[in-house]
């Protein structure tokens, strides 16, 4: 093969880091850093050593997810200095078409492939694995890389790390609401903003779990709930109080992280994205993400 090709080749293996980063890590701009890093140690190796590479996929994809169990490792920390609720950056449908949609147009090396592993409600629950469960639990049920190659980036035996999986996967059950489906979603979705835009406080509380938790992710950039805020009048009151304060918004049904949603702009600028979660007919989560470093992707 010519140098050339194989180096194509090889950067055509972006898009699959990009993705496998970001489920891992929940933030586009640190997927971004791990590709990078990821891309920096291939060309340090000597020609020799590239050589003797056989599967430059697996390799790559070794690396990266070693810089994310490392990144994942230091994140309690920087979490803990991160002002308020911090929450999983919200991804627009990317297009390349410049005469479609509302998203901006992107490299489509860079583009993270959007299905239920990338929505909020299941990113929000990754968030509480611990590390070496998180990557277990991407690299196996989203990527399908076997144990015993998981095993090598986890510092486990194949059995730990199956049981790293399971683990994960059992965590994951227990705290995820059963999706609904799609349709249902979409109506819910529908329903919350016309409540919300009527100021109809009944209508909304009606939609609402009487246990619905929202979380606002502002990073301490804009205002936002510095904690949760729990039950259905809570919330509801929340959500209209917001409104009436700031008149000039508009909220429009989106597809956000995969899923129907809301893009809430203030002119043409988007300042905030609402993720819910549902279950039986009813909506048990709203995240609003209001963080202007994490809605880059949407103004770009």
């Amino acid at each position: 093969m010519h140098e050339s090709e194989a180096l194509g080749e090889l950067l055509d293996e972006r898009e699959h880091l990009m993705n496998l980063a970001f489920r891992m890590l929940g933030s586009r701009h640190d997927a971004e850093d791990v590709v990078q890093q990821t891309y920096v140690r291939w060309f340090q190796l000597d020609d020799d050593d590239r050589d003797a590479i056989e599967r430059p996929r697996a390799w790559l994809t070794t690396v990266a997810s070693r810089i994310c169990l490392n990144i994942l490792d230091s994140a309690r920390a920087r979490r803990e200095r991160y002002v308020g609720q911090w929450l999983p950056e919200p991804l627009p449908a990317m297009t390349t078409d410049a005469a479609s949609a509302s998203a901006p147009a992107i490299d489509p090396l860079d583009r993270i492939t959007l299905d239920d592993s990338v929505s909020m409600a299941l990113l929000v629950v990754l968030e509480s694995l611990t590390p070496a469960e998180r990557v277990a639990f991407v690299l196996h049920e989203v990527f399908a890389v076997p144990f015993a190659e998981i095993a090598e980036i986890v510092g486990r035996s194949p059995e730990a790390t199956r049981q790293l999986a399971s683990s994960a996967r059992r965590h994951i059950r227990d705290l995820r609401a059963r999706p609904t489906e799609a349709s249902e979603h979409a109506r819910l979705v529908t329903a919350f903003r016309q409540a919300c835009e009527s100021g109809d406080l009944d209508a909304l509380v009606a939609i609402l779990d009487p246990g619905v938790t929202s979380v606002s992710d502002g990073g301490g950039k804009v205002r936002a709930a510095l904690r949760p805020v729990v039950g259905a009048d809570n919330v509801a009151r929340l959500l209209l109080g917001i409104l009436r304060k700031s008149p000039g918004l508009t909220a429009d049904e989106e597809e956000v992280n995969g899923e129907p949603g809301l893009v809430v702009r203030a002119g043409d600028q988007v300042v905030g994205t609402v993720s819910i979660g549902t279950s039986e007919g009813r909506i048990r989560n709203v995240w609003m993400v209001l963080n202007p470093d994490k809605l880059a992707a949407w103004n770009g």
